[in-house]
Order: structure tokens, then sequence, then C-alpha cells
């Protein structure tokens, strides 16, 4: 159960005087300053996460790429961008958000299933540093489209080494049965092949075996077979200059004690050392871990409807801003703004208006709330604007940053006007 003295983002989130602060900043304040759906994030609190991989990769040839799929604001993005992150991308609209806020291109990697040709040829025209290859057909495609424009892609495949990451089904990535990467027993072959492709370079490997990873052991099996796999690929004559280890490093949503990002290069980085690759370059894509404890959603209590099975707790935030709930049955801490109850707590369906059943956001939630309250859904930060819809025809949420005492609005909540805009009568 979540309690003031344990909050998930603590100590960027948490109660003084009885209000619930990020940072030095009252939410309340911001509710009532722009309305809710609002998300509010704690730019000290991303910085803190960043640094624990800056403190763990210090000394070694390290790039840290943020997978900006988990939160692309422009304002975050442009954070990162700064504290000296490359970036992850997955699409060429990722690719122009981080180009936007002046991140360099050759610290841009380009993963993902399936890019097409208009999506390479932005890539090699932008320089990124990397395509991380995900089946052999895609390789012969990016050979082609490199030659036609002249160029040369830097390539790295991406290996799925059939480890489990003990994850939620839908974020696991690293399995036979997921749609991810090339599997172990091909990637020799599909490393020759590209080798031979006259409009690819070899660079590097890449792995990525899931996301909200709470243990160290399923990074430390897939580390083992990607370096027996390196040590098969060069002895074929295929040289690789970096070896990316991907993300998915979990946070704190219902108590889970994932390692510290420090801790888990510590090990992962003494592996290495032991064979004899700590020298090598290393690139890592962290994306929930930095953001995912930062953020907050806050939403006003619409309407209290008691029944004889279930209570109602009806708000304003709904699946299409917070979809993580309704996609994978995820847990988010739900915590009132003031710290003094109003009333007796009772057990609550915290629900959204949005016309399905599946649009809830907490179950059976002990509160003690009344209509008008507004309460907090925490480690908001990751997969939830990111993923926000128009759903139900409803605007998305705004959102704002904090930095100490001071608060700035970084994207203005969506119009009504906004939502028709592009479409043909």
């Amino acid at each position: 159960m979540t309690t003031a003295n344990n909050l998930p983002g603590a100590p960027f989130f948490g109660y003084r005087q009885g209000q619930l602060c990020a940072e030095d900043v009252r939410l309340a304040d911001l509710a009532a300053e722009h309305g809710t759906p609002l998300f509010v994030y704690s730019q000290a609190a991303i910085l803190h996460a960043l640094g624990a991989y800056q403190r763990g990769l210090a000394g070694r040839d390290a790039l840290i790429c943020y997978a900006m799929k988990a939160n692309s604001s422009l304002s975050i993005l442009k954070l990162l961008a700064q504290a000296g992150c490359g970036f992850d991308i997955v699409s060429v609209g990722e690719l122009e958000r981080a180009l936007a806020v002046g991140a360099a291109p050759q610290k841009i990697v380009f993963s993902g299933v399936g890019k097409t040709r208009a999506e390479m040829r932005r890539a090699l025209e932008a320089g990124i540093g990397c395509f991380n290859v995900e089946s052999e057909a895609e390789l012969a495609v990016l050979s082609d489209v490199a030659q036609a424009a002249g160029r040369v892609a830097p390539v790295s495949l991406r290996v799925n080494p059939n480890v489990d990451a003990r994850t939620h089904p839908y974020i696991s990535t690293g399995l036979k049965g997921n749609k991810f990467g090339i599997a172990h027993e091909q990637a020799l072959a599909a490393y020759q092949r590209a080798a031979a492709l006259p409009g690819l370079r070899v660079v590097g490997i890449d792995c990525h075996i899931g996301s909200q990873i709470t243990e160290a052991a399923p990074y430390l099996e897939a580390l083992e077979r990607v370096l027996d796999l390196v040590t098969a690929i060069e002895a074929a004559g295929v040289p690789l200059e970096h070896l990316d280890f991907g993300g998915g490093l979990g946070i704190d949503y219902a108590g889970e004690t994932p390692p510290d990002a420090q801790d888990l290069w510590r090990q992962l980085l003494a592996r290495l050392d032991a064979r004899g690759f700590g020298q090598r370059k290393l690139m890592i894509e962290p994306g929930r871990s930095l953001v995912g404890n930062a953020g907050v959603c806050l939403t006003e209590v619409l309407y209290l409807k008691p029944g004889e099975q279930k209570n109602f707790c009806i708000v304003d935030a709904a699946m299409n801003d917070l979809p993580r709930p309704a996609l994978y049955q995820a847990y988010h801490a739900i915590v009132p703004l003031g710290e003094a109850p109003h009333g007796e707590a009772r057990s609550w369906e915290v629900v959204g208006p949005v016309c399905e059943s599946g649009d809830w956001i907490g179950h059976d939630r002990s509160l003690a709330v009344q209509q008008g309250d507004r309460l907090a859904v925490m480690s908001a930060g990751a997969y939830c604007m990111s993923m926000a819809s128009n759903y139900n025809s409803r605007p998305r949420a705004a959102e704002v940053m904090v930095s100490g005492a001071s608060a700035r609005l970084v994207r203005q909540r969506e119009s009504l006007a906004g939502l028709t805009t592009g479409e043909i009568v």
C-alpha cells in the first residue's frame, strides 16, 4: 500500500505541510492554474535518474541514448540532450522531434521492426549514428535505399537472445515468440550477409530483452549470450565497434525494488571486464527508468457513485490519458493532493469518463474523497502522455515542468478546434 512515507518518485514528490508537492511546488496550485487532467514532471527527478547511469558508466566509452518512446515531450528531450544524452528512436516522427531540440544526429540510433523506405532515406539524410536492424529483409531494403541515396548506412543487428525478462508478456521483447530482433541462432549468418551488402557498414550488435525488468539476472544472462555471439561473429571476420545492451530497467509502481542503474552497470561491467570486452564502446537505451517516476497525472473527482457490489470514483482523467491500466492491467498509485482526509476511507474503483468498461485507473483503492477533490496518479512519466489519444474526441492534457520552486507550461492543453485540424468534410 502506498503511504505518504513511501510515494513513488520520492523525494522529488512528497507531502509538505499537508500538501503534495513536486519539488517545491504545490500540485494543487498547478491544478488550479492549468486545470485537469494535467501531467507534471520533476526536472530534478529526471536528472537524478540519469545520474545513476552516468555514474555507473563513468570512465567508459559509453553513450546513453534515451528511448524517447517512453515520453517524447520536447521539454524532456531538450533537458536530456543538454545533459549529454543521445536518442533511441523508432519512427521518423521521433527523429524530427529529436532534431528539433538540437540532438546531434550521430548520437541517434534508429530501432524498430518496420522502418519504411521513406524513414530510412530521411535518417540517412540526417546522418544518424546507427540503424538497429531487426530482420534480414530489412538489411536488403536498407542497403538498396542507401545505395540509391549515394550513402552507406551504419548498422547494428538486434539479436534476440531468447532470454525471459520475467515481465508482462506485452513488454517482453527477448523471447523466440516475440516479433523483435534476429534469432540468436541466425545472427552469425545475418552478420555475414550484412557485411557483404554494398550499402551497409556493420558497426555493432544490439540486444533488448524487455521493459519494466526488476532484477539483474536477465541482463546478466543476455550479456553472456551476446558476448558469446560477438566472439563468433568477429572470428568469422566481421568486426564490431560497439555493444548496445538496450534498456528496460524497471521503476517503482507498487513497491518494486529494481536494481539501481549504477549497481546494475557495476555488475555488467565486471562481466565485460572478465571476458575482455571492457574497453569496447558501449551504448544503452534507457527510457522508463529515466522518466517514469519523474511524472504524475493530476485529476479531479467528478462524481462518487456507490453501488451494491462496487463503489465508483469517477475522475476526469481516462484511458486516453493513462492507457497503461487498460493496456497492461498496470498499477499506478493514486493519492490525494491534500494529506488531510475528507471523511472515512472507502474502497473505490477509480474510473474515467470514457465509454468503455476497460476505462479504469485503479481497482479497489482505499481513498477518503469527496466530489471536487483532486488526486495524483503517480509514476505517470512514461508511456502515458506518449501513448495518449483522442478517443471519445477528448483533447490531450497539458504538461508542466517543475524545477525547484518554479513551474512552466511545456505543452498547452489541446483545444477542441485542434481535434478536427487536418480533417476534410
